[in-house]
């Protein structure tokens, strides 16, 4: 796990007088107190548009915040001056970076400003906070997952790691795929949270992008959390290889066409760790008896399915933006993670807010470890802003697609070095929201 515990990190100053001027108190929230507690969860869901949650749900809830470090924004002048107006809360946690290493993220969750108090700079300042709490803890890369993707690149985040939602006609996809040895058992709730967790804790490290999972998240999927409106429609497998290993879950739900008794399939989450597993769930899936349809979300670009079937005019995939990434300690980054190719180039990167900014030589040897040092009056190579670099970070964004989008300045063949350096394999992924 990280080697950091946010939790002892304090609020920025800098962040903190700036909203003290407009006439509010930005303070870590104190949620071992109950009544802070509900409070802070209440303002979440609110922020959310969610509904107001019971005392079942704040219970269910309390876990993952009570680990976290929670910043709130409270108005004196507000008639509840015990409830938030501007929520965050983060966390240090492993990021898995390409070559299977990680490095500390600092994981940002729950940004939310009431209706109230928006336009007043309360966000930025929240954010902005966030980021150099994160630098002063030493903590190399930021990250999140987004409701809305036109926010987060003013403050150097950059869409790093793309999803892949499926939509897939099963009668006229069919099954082209192999029939693994091993098998598939159904499973109670209680055992798919603990499978879950099992599986995904170990497939993790195989892809850049990925963090750990905790545990109601995990009971979240598997339709405990007293919160879900489906949860009583969820269903879940295991698959277990020939040696009786366990490798791989689906969690699903299903849904009846118009009284048609014909069904659609919903996966929650299929986490796997041999492509044995990922054919043998897709499969029964796919071979559901009396589903027409499945759906799939968060799968990684690279995901087989559309080669496991006989038509592939049967799968629908639309990319979109998942996990977002902002680089804070560059050449601790850079460092951390496997390059692809060998790589001599000096990048001039732009950062606002100055963590990154400045002139670096990547020098990447035949292995794909990566020296990067801070140079002045170097020629430089290529010039790009650190959302962009950002966005290359886990390697699952082309250089050419950013210079093609005028985000890189650089000569084609630069853009093509760096292209074949940062490319990873496998494919980045992020299979879960936080």
């Amino acid at each position: 796990m990280a080697s950091l515990d946010a939790r002892e990190v304090p609020v920025d100053p800098v962040s903190a007088e700036i909203l003290a001027a407009a006439g509010l108190d930005y303070r870590l929230a104190d949620l071992s107190d109950e009544a802070t507690a509900q409070s802070y969860q209440r303002a979440v869901a609110r922020g959310f548009l969610g509904d107001e949650p019971n005392a079942e749900a704040l219970s269910f809830g309390q876990a993952p915040f009570r680990s976290r470090r929670n910043a709130a924004v409270y108005d004196p002048a507000s008639p509840t001056t015990d409830y938030p107006v501007a929520t965050v809360n983060s966390w240090a946690t492993p990021l898995t970076v390409p070559g299977g290493s990680t490095v500390d993220m600092w994981a940002i969750s729950v940004v939310t400003v009431a209706a109230t108090h928006r336009r007043r700079g309360v966000a930025r300042a929240l954010l902005e906070g966030e980021l150099r709490a994160a630098a002063s803890a030493g903590v190399p890369v930021a990250g999140l997952t987004v409701s809305e993707a036109t926010i987060y690149g003013r403050y150097g985040f950059g869409a790093a790691v793309p999803a892949v939602r499926l939509e897939i006609d099963a009668r006229r996809a069919g099954w082209a795929g192999p029939s693994p040895a091993g098998s598939i058992q159904y499973r109670e709730r209680e055992q798919l949270a603990d499978d879950l967790e099992a599986v995904h804790e170990r497939a993790r490290l195989q892809r850049p992008g990925q963090i750990p999972g905790w545990r109601t998240r995990w009971e979240g999927f598997a339709g405990l959390s007293p919160s879900d409106a489906e949860r009583d429609r969820v269903r879940g497998v295991r698959y277990l290889d020939a040696d009786g290993d366990l490798r791989g879950v689906l969690v699903y739900t299903l849904s009846e066409k118009s009284g048609s008794f014909r069904f659609g399939l919903h996966v929650r989450m299929l986490v796997a760790e041999t492509p044995e597993a990922t054919a043998a769930l897709w499969r029964f899936a796919l071979q559901h008896d009396l589903v027409d349809d499945v759906t799939a979300d968060l799968r990684p670009t690279d995901d087989p399915l559309p080669w496991l079937v006989a038509d592939t005019r049967g799968v629908v995939q639309t990319v979109h933006d998942h996990g977002w990434l902002r680089i804070l300690d560059l050449p601790t980054a850079l460092e951390a993670r496997t390059w692809s190719a060998p790589l001599d180039a000096v990048l001039r990167v732009d950062d606002p807010l100055g963590f990154a900014a400045g002139d670096w030589r990547v020098r990447v040897d035949e292995s794909g470890a990566a020296i990067v040092d801070a140079v002045s009056g170097a020629s430089v190579d290529a010039v790009m802003g650190v959302a962009a670099l950002s966005s290359l970070y886990a390697g699952g964004v082309r250089a050419s697609t950013l210079h093609g989008a005028g985000l890189i300045d650089a000569e084609a063949a630069v853009v093509e070095a760096l292209d074949r350096a940062l490319i990873s394999f496998p494919a980045p992924s992020l299979d879960i929201w936080y």
